[in-house]
């Protein structure tokens, strides 16, 4: 199944350069506290993203992975604001003196005109915070002898901070591993090679990356090349971003490895256990354990009848916790590190200002925190004391619900967006050979070639498609579990803030992605939905898109639900079923327009 993508930046060094030193210039005017440190976490991150990019340019620019001057050039950066971390994290007062000096060296180097930024999953999605990279080098004791190799993309900072954290006397080296994303191998240049030959007698290797995911080969890669080096396995160390083993696309080799290899993790619930003191400010202090309500968690306090439950893929939902306090009740959800978190949260509370979803109260390094509007607290006030605490209803369970005042809302709400949020810029989203390809793929996995060939009749018009196309911050989550109806008929749309950034190929594309999806998880109908959104944006929806949208919009849906199962099967065998229930829901409605599509004109 096709389901997964990026969408990378693409800059001038100078700028990010440029945009690094006021950062680095705003957190010497700051006070020791949580905003200090998160500040110094956003530089490090954003300077790891920069040095990626610069080592990806070299690789590009040579033809090969390899190592050499610039490489350690590129890499000194994160690699002093990870010891200004790790010395920040003990209480230390260190001066940044240092990290505005290499700063300076940079500029002066010869820099590539433009280079292109990855952000990292980790940081912006599964709640990965360079802290716990630093607290599990440190509980590891390995001697200061031990070489890293860091896994680009996000390999390349957290290498840096696991060195930090080890003390070691040689930098760490980055690799970045090539191939099937199930099959990755390394093909490093011949000073890159000889490098890592001398690590394999090293008295340990720390060979650091997130995951593993699907299959656990970015780790695998760089084990089997010194492996087969000589580096023997008791001497591998793995650093990764959760305890759990590989998934069901990992080789029978790398799965009985990662079983026999030292790992070194440092669980989530570290950073969970200071979430109440980091909002403290904001909600009070609380009157209950804080609780995870991550991973489909939060079903049990939407849904009192699990027959209700929507399917979700737990493995890739955001962490999420649920608050109680005199004041009422929060959410606390995970919306990303670094920069691109700074946007979620101003994009939420335009969002919550203009009415359409529920208030923002704050945002504490990382976390966005608004009020949880599904219960009553035990004190019965919301997040403003003031006032009752509103009980809002999931849209399934609603009853008596005015369908045109729907309609009339999901048109402003959709057409509010595409004026408000166009997208940053060019390449942020899958052009339309690419959604083409994606649903022409996952049709043809669930039903055959034969069914999938109706979609070749829209190859003549990918040019105009594209034309037609104006892409916004799509919001990509319009199932009917994602609204609420408040006592008095309000509507409110939850989690709208950062799909078209996710894991997805899709990104961000025209509204009329979001009409197709509205339309057939709402049962709306979809030209008077596109004649709200014209009236509110300003602009026309292309019919055209509408009807190109349909087909990959199912096969999309179809494609994640059905990977999810897959993904899911013997983790979370409850959860399979629904997923596959779902998957098979859209295959059904994909079959039945493929086989009704009118000619395209």
């Amino acid at each position: 199944m096709l389901v997964y993508g990026d969408h990378p930046r693409t800059l001038a060094p100078t700028e990010v350069l440029g945009l690094l030193r006021v950062r680095l210039r705003r957190l010497a005017t700051l006070p020791p506290g949580l905003e200090r440190h998160a500040e110094l976490v956003t530089l490090f991150i954003e300077a790891s993203v920069l040095a990626q990019g610069l080592l990806d340019a070299d690789a590009e620019a040579t033809g090969e992975d390899e190592a050499g001057p610039r490489s350690q050039t590129w890499l000194a950066l994160p690699q002093a604001l990870a010891r200004f971390l790790s010395e920040k994290w003990d209480g230390i007062a260190a001066p940044a003196t240092a990290v505005l000096a290499l700063l300076e060296s940079i500029e002066q180097s010869e820099l590539p005109a433009q280079v292109t930024l990855k952000e990292p999953e980790g940081y912006a999605h599964f709640a990965l915070y360079p802290e716990l990279y630093l607290e599990s080098a440190r509980a590891s004791r390995l001697p200061t002898s031990t070489r890293v190799v860091g896994v680009r993309s996000i390999g390349t900072g957290l290498a840096c901070i696991v060195a930090a954290g080890l003390g070691t006397s040689k930098p760490p080296i980055t690799v970045r591993p090539v191939g099937p994303p199930f099959e990755r191998r390394l093909h490093p240049g011949p000073r890159l090679t000889r490098e890592l030959e001398a690590v394999a007698y090293a008295d340990a290797v720390a060979i650091v990356d997130e995951g593993p995911g699907l299959s656990g080969s970015s780790f695998g890669a760089v084990a089997d090349f010194l492996e087969a080096r000589g580096m023997p396995r008791e001497r591998l160390h793995f650093f990764p971003s959760h305890a759990g083993p590989p998934g069901p696309m990992a080789s029978e080799h790398h799965s009985a490895r990662w079983t026999q290899v030292h790992r070194h993790t440092m669980d989530f619930d570290r950073c969970a256990a200071r979430l109440t003191a980091w909002v403290e400010d904001l909600t009070g202090p609380a009157i209950a354990p804080l609780e995870d309500i991550s991973a489909g968690a939060w079903r049990h306090h939407v849904f009192p009848d699990p027959r209700d439950w929507p399917a979700v893929h737990i493995q890739q939902e955001r962490r999420k916790y649920l608050l109680t306090t005199e004041r009422g009740s929060f959410l606390l959800r995970f919306a990303g590190l670094g920069i691109p978190a700074v946007h979620r949260a101003l994009r939420a509370r335009q969002l919550a200002e203009a009415g359409f979803t529920p208030p923002v109260v704050g945002r504490r390094h990382g976390f966005l925190v608004q009020p949880w509007l599904t219960q009553a607290s035990p004190s019965s006030r919301a997040y403003d004391p003031d006032h009752a605490a509103p009980k809002a209803c999931p849209l399934p369970l609603a009853r008596g619900l005015d369908r045109t005042a729907l309609l009339e809302h999901v048109g402003h709400y959709l057409g509010f967006r595409a004026r408000a949020f166009p997208a940053p810029e060019p390449g942020r989203g899958a052009p339309m050979n690419r959604l083409l390809e994606m649903a022409r793929h996952n049709t043809a996995s669930v039903m055959g070639e034969a069914i999938a060939r109706a979609l070749d009749a829209w190859r003549p018009h990918l040019d105009a498609l594209a034309r037609a196309a104006r892409p916004v911050e799509t919001d990509h989550k319009l199932h009917p579990w994602e609204w609420l109806i408040l006592p008095g008929g309000q509507i409110l749309k939850t989690d709208a803030v950062d799909h078209h950034a996710g894991l997805d190929l899709v990104g961000c594309q025209d509204v009329a992605w979001d009409i197709v999806g509205a339309a057939m998880e709402l049962n709306l109908s979809e030209p008077t939905l596109a004649t709200h959104v014209e009236r509110t944006s300003g602009h026309v929806v292309s019919p055209l898109l509408l009807r190109f949208y349909r087909p990959c919009y199912l096969a999309f849906q179809c494609g994640h639900y059905t990977l999810a199962a897959t993904t899911l099967k013997n983790a979370a065998p409850d959860e399979t079923l629904r997923l596959r229930a779902a998957a098979a829901r859209y295959a059904a409605r994909l079959r039945d327009d493929l086989r009704g599509s009118p000619e395209v004109h």
